[in-house]
């Protein structure tokens, strides 16, 4: 068994009123050793339990900036790792310093920590079935590298802990109800209780962050909350129809969706501040109709490649959609979004 396995079960078992030994004592093992953890150790991808599948109706206005075919796939093996049990043994020695000393689960769930305080089982449930699979599958179609330092993930259970816990540890009260991905705190920190939408949307965010930090916002949110309702098909990750579908729907009807140019044109302050209500959606939809007919993973390394000469991406988008008259183009996509349903 390997080191990082043998660290995943000893601190998903473990509260933090004893576990701290177990992971001390394995620092010692790891640095002697001085091997990669882990390798072969992943397993294959699952599909998301019932009870911690993503569901995507917890993300409702939970939109939150985050900074930071024919076409390759990403090259490193879904069960490469990037740092050794060592560096998660340190890493959860100094966690500890900040988490409340009862009630909480720790799990090793590469590249994050997960951080819960319901029952330790449902804690791990969430850490194999919705990160661990999101993990897997957006690697496997996406990302070659893992973000660049562990990072965790902080599961509360209810409104009431959320609230509590997030002042508590990093001195500030969430401005949204459902969750949130920090840079600064090295944190995505969620209200469970909502679902695990807003959960697989805010993983998204690191991989980009490491892999393509010059990805325009329009992209970055469209990827993420194109899974904020997700599921697997072939071996992989997809986005489903969600709630975002209706607003975009109505204002289709109303004509107040901007053209394809406009949106990818978008700066990070006008996609998030100057946003008329539908830059989410129509960044989501035009990801989920690119996902529908092929064309997602193509146009994600194709722009990926070519961002320096295409740093917004829409040269990219006409190229990959094979379309010269993209009015005509957007009429067919809105015919097209109006005919989908979300029940």
């Amino acid at each position: 068994m390997s080191l990082l396995k043998t660290l995943r079960q000893r601190t998903a078992r473990s509260r933090w009123s004893f576990g701290i030994v177990a992971v001390v004592a394995l620092v010692i093992i790891a640095l002697a050793v001085g091997g990669r953890a882990g390798d072969g150790d992943r397993g294959s991808a699952r599909s998301a339990s019932a009870a911690s599948r993503p569901n995507g109706q917890d993300a409702a206005n939970s939109d939150r900036r985050t900074t930071g075919t024919n076409e390759p796939s990403p090259s490193q093996p879904v069960g490469a790792e990037t740092f050794t049990a060592a560096d998660y043994a340190r890493h959860i020695a100094t966690l500890k310093k900040k988490t409340p000393a009862e009630g909480f689960t720790v799990v090793v769930e590469p590249p994050f920590v997960v951080i819960g305080d319901e029952s330790p089982e449902m804690v791990r449930r969430r850490a194999r079935d919705t990160v661990k699979w999101a993990v897997d599958l957006l690697k496997k179609s996406y990302f070659k590298k893992d973000p660049d330092k562990i990072l965790d993930i902080w599961l509360f259970k209810d409104r009431e802990s959320y609230e509590k816990h997030t002042q508590a540890i990093f001195g500030a009260k969430p401005d949204t109800p459902y969750g949130y991905f920090s840079h600064a705190d090295g944190a995505l920190v969620m209200n469970i209780a909502t679902g695990g939408g807003t959960l697989v949307h805010e993983i998204v965010h690191p991989f980009v962050a490491s892999n393509f930090p010059a990805c325009p916002s329009w992209f970055n949110e469209g990827l993420g909350s194109l899974y904020e309702q997700a599921s697997e098909r072939n071996g992989r990750i997809i986005g489903l129809t969600n709630w975002r579908l209706a607003g975009l729907q109505e204002a289709i009807r109303r004509g107040r969706v901007p053209s394809f140019k406009s949106l990818c044109s978008t700066t990070t302050r006008q996609f998030y501040d100057e946003d008329r209500g539908t830059n989410y959606a129509q960044a989501r939809y035009l990801c989920y109709y690119l996902q529908e007919h092929g064309l997602l993973e193509r146009f994600y390394h194709r722009f990926h490649r070519r961002h320096k000469v295409d740093p917004t991406g829409y040269e990219t988008l006409v190229e990959v959609l094979g379309r010269e008259d993209m009015d005509a183009f957007k009429k067919e996509w809105e015919e097209y979004v109006l005919k989908l349903r979300f029940e």
